[in-house]
């Protein structure tokens, strides 16, 4: 009897591939490898030809010299609410330089409760890349869990990648995998930057695979007892994770310029828990 055969990539193993690319494994040997794994074999070829023709193209450029220059943002937050297909959300807050809405009603309150349920079993670590490897890191400046909710067929999941895509203005194929996150006492990410500055060598792989991320939301998928704030430094902005409420910033613009003010973090968790669901936004579309 016949095993049924994949056709279609885990983010895990689009992960191995890049890897395998990048030590220079010959296009055979990684075939052969993704036939071992229960891969169909036409698919398998395919799939790494496609992802060297994309790693040859040009990644994001170097960035223009000078002040970031704010354009007309990407998000319609100038109205006082966003309709999408499904659902009206309001926004509540806006910041113009660098661009930031705090949006209400994102999600429902049982669209929370059933991400966190879909995400609960699948929390690992939180890694981040490093700048100079490209490789996965556990660092002691992000101490959360997390988990890529990669499944875009779930009806859930399709039924939010759709909205998000409605809601940031951009088209749903250049979204990275909802990222769900959970913090629990103690636990922070420390202030950083979602974009991939072009000049470390570590982001190169991961530029290849979509271009430059452009923005960010974050979901709250619970009220926290206490602090847990999303914090932009460099504003003096602090928000209070509200279930079911967002905030949405953008930081690259046409030039190819990064909006240093866009630094961000989670403060610590002073009591109870917290669990977010962030979308990541690339330039193109991601693979």
């Amino acid at each position: 009897m016949a095993m049924n055969t994949y056709t279609r990539m885990t983010q895990e193993w689009e992960r191995w591939l890049d890897a395998s690319l990048d030590k220079g494994c010959r296009t055979q040997d990684i075939v052969a490898a993704m036939v071992a794994a229960r891969y169909d074999a036409a698919y398998a070829e395919r799939a790494v030809r496609e992802r060297q023709l994309q790693r040859a193209q040009p990644a994001a450029g170097p960035a223009v010299a000078g002040p970031y220059r704010y354009g007309t943002p990407t998000i319609r937050h100038r109205a006082n609410a966003i309709v999408t297909s499904d659902r009206t959300v309001r926004v509540v807050m806006r910041v113009e330089q660098p661009v930031i809405a705090v949006l209400d009603d994102v999600f429902s309150a049982e669209e929370c409760d059933g991400v966190v349920a879909l995400a609960r079993a699948r929390l690992e670590p939180s890694a981040t890349l490093s700048p100079m490897t490209g490789e996965n890191q556990v660092k002691d400046h992000r101490t959360s869990q997390g988990a890529f909710l990669d499944a875009p067929e779930d009806p859930l999941l399709k039924r939010l990648n759709r909205r998000i895509g409605e809601i940031m203005n951009q088209p749903v194929a250049h979204g990275e995998a909802l990222h769900v996150l959970h913090y629990g006492v103690g636990a922070e990410y420390k202030p950083h930057h979602d974009y991939f500055d072009p000049a470390n060598p570590g982001f190169a792989a991961t530029l290849k695979r979509g271009g430059q991320r452009v923005a960010t939301l974050i979901v709250y998928l619970n009220d926290v007892e206490e602090a847990g704030d999303t914090i932009f430094p460099k504003l003096g902005l602090s928000i209070v994770p509200r279930k079911g409420s967002a905030v949405y910033f953008e930081y690259a613009n046409d030039d190819g310029q990064l909006d240093e003010a866009s630094l961000h973090g989670g403060a610590p968790v002073l009591r109870g828990e917290k669990w977010v669901a962030t979308k990541w936004v690339r330039q193109g579309v991601f693979r």
